[in-house]
């Protein structure tokens, strides 16, 4: 038997929206707590103020949870793994590829 020559079903375009609203919220929520690190971090090495070290752990969570929205979002769109881990094995080396391509499939756009 031969493979067809009709390429796979694509993802549908709402469930790549989805994604990509996943994708946001927990980009912004990462970000929010990347400052609060930051200045728990001032005050812990600053200031020898270490009452705020809880910070840390809940970065390191949402962190986390983001790089699995990422994965998610970067399976829906069918983006390459090699663009998705990037050189350094990171899920967030190309974010803003992944960002653009994901708004293009929204768009309508074929181009990528």
């Amino acid at each position: 038997m031969t493979a067809p020559d009709s390429p796979a079903p694509l993802t549908p375009v709402e469930t790549i929206r989805k994604a990509l609203l996943g994708y946001r919220v927990m980009a912004w929520a990462t970000g929010i707590w990347l400052i609060a690190l930051c200045y728990e971090m001032v005050l812990k090495y600053g200031f020898n103020n270490d009452s705020l070290s809880w910070i840390a752990i809940v970065h390191g969570w949402v962190y986390f949870v983001y790089l699995l929205f990422t994965a998610n979002l970067a399976v829906k769109v069918r983006w390459p793994i090699g663009k998705t881990a990037g050189d350094g094995g990171s899920l967030i080396a190309s974010k803003r590829q992944l960002i653009r391509h994901a708004e293009k499939i929204t768009r309508g756009s074929t181009a990528a």
